[in-house]
């Protein structure tokens, strides 16, 4: 609630402090509910013993030590794909097994042990198992192979082209880790392996003859399961085509495998300014040293880190957990950028909210948290018609002279743009 006052009230300092101490103890109870749920929200941090006691039961399986588990080649031809393997880490029950393995036979899975060792045994619903161990029912299969219809939307060899001045172009199928929800899965199959060298000579061939293009994204799969020489013959050419001004790269290792991220890449990263990596953490639960150690090497090297997470049911579809998450990134230097709405790929439907939870978490982020914690939520229209964000109503009407808004306490407020004359109304003095 306000009131307005003519412009030449006046306040004394007492006054002032008053209104001020009320305005705080209002705003300290406005994130009350936070305050009590966010600590049992754990962070990777938070638990560092059961993941080293998971990492101690793969050093026996694996015969492995320190040196090899900091290896990401170690780590990917050591990916867990067995589900009597899974099972001892994590405790299934036969039925669970048996239901993975049915589901093995339809959808590819593996999970680099990294991954696995950040799984918390005997929790149905731990956010790190929901993403990375098959569920039966992915056996339910409505939705689509290729929602975002990339296959139409492809000019040359590997690209993807859905706005006039940048595009994607995919490298290769391979990840550390296949994700439940993948929006790819179509191109996982059963066999690794990175596009041609011709494919792609095709596609630097597209970017040099079509001059608008401005920002190139290199994606798969994952760009960072390329061999480091390969990163650095890529970004190179992109270097040399003049009117390419940035580089991205879409990698989810940080997460999964922050063991790749070595110093080699990195000084390969510091050679191509400026390159930009969006990354996908979906749950504090990932936000650990490691990745913490992958974020700091990668932001020494000059390398600006975006986040985009994925709006998952039983995951972080709740306001608490998805502004833990972005609290957390931002402690180890990633830019919370997207918030995506869940896509209809075939066999990820149990994972779609709806866009009104989606909504709910944009109202508990915008004003409750910092601006740099607030990403944008997207929804990706179908046929490869592009990102449209999905906003709470701010405007709630709108002439030529004024606007009608509300602001994230659901206050509303009107707003004159260009004031003929100086008008009083403008002196708004709150009441708390």
């Amino acid at each position: 609630m306000s009131v307005y006052l003519n412009e030449n009230d006046t306040f004394n300092c007492e006054d002032k402090r008053a209104i001020g101490l009320r305005r705080a103890t209002g705003l300290k109870k406005s994130i009350s509910d936070y305050l009590e749920k966010k600590d049992k929200i754990p962070t990777g941090f938070d638990l560092q013993q059961c993941i080293l006691s998971n990492r101690e039961k793969l050093f026996r399986h694996f015969n492995a030590n320190e040196e090899k588990w900091r290896d990401w080649h170690w780590q990917i031809s050591h990916r867990i794909n067995d589900v009597e393997l899974l099972s001892s880490l994590i405790q299934l029950s036969e039925e669970r097994c048996a239901q993975i393995r049915k589901v093995g036979l339809k959808f590819r899975w593996s999970v680099s042990p990294y991954y696995a060792s950040l799984i918390v045994p005997d929790s149905l619903n731990d956010p790190v198992m929901l993403q990375s161990v098959p569920s039966i029912k992915e056996l339910d299969v409505s939705g689509y192979a290729d929602p975002m219809a990339e296959e139409l939307t492809s000019p040359a060899p590997c690209i993807t082209r859905r706005y006039p001045d940048r595009l994607i172009i995919n490298v290769t199928n391979k990840c550390a880790m296949y994700c439940r929800h993948c929006q790819r899965r179509r191109g996982i199959g059963d066999v690794d392996r990175h596009q041609t060298h011709q494919d792609l000579l095709a596609a630097l061939d597209y970017i040099r003859k079509n001059k608008e293009i401005r920002d190139v994204l290199i994606t798969g799969g994952d760009a960072l399961l390329l061999s480091d020489k390969k990163i650095d013959w890529l970004l190179s050419e992109l270097d040399s085509i003049k009117h390419v001004e940035i580089k991205r790269l879409g990698t989810r290792t940080i997460v999964t495998l922050p063991q790749r991220i070595t110093p080699e890449l990195c000084e390969v990263l510091k050679q191509h300014p400026p390159v930009y990596i969006n990354t996908q953490f979906n749950h504090p639960q990932e936000i650990t040293p490691e990745s913490k150690l992958a974020c700091d090497m990668l932001v020494s090297a000059g390398v600006v880190l975006g986040n985009q997470a994925v709006l998952l049911k039983g995951i972080n579809n709740n306001p608490h957990v998805m502004k833990k998450l972005n609290q957390e990134l931002l402690k180890i230097r990633v830019r919370p950028y997207y918030i995506f709405h869940a896509k209809q790929v075939i066999g990820t439907r149990h994972f779609i909210t709806s866009v009104n939870e989606g909504i709910e978490i944009m109202e508990k982020l915008r004003g409750y948290t910092s601006g740099l914690a607030v990403p944008t939520y997207i929804i990706n229209a179908p046929n490869g018609y592009g990102k449209i964000p999905i906003l709470p109503k701010y405007l709630l009407g709108i002439d030529n002279s004024s606007v009608r808004l509300r602001n994230w306490e659901n206050r509303q407020i009107d707003y004159t743009v260009f004031p003929e004359k100086r008008d009083s109304r403008n002196f708004i003095k709150p009441v708390y």
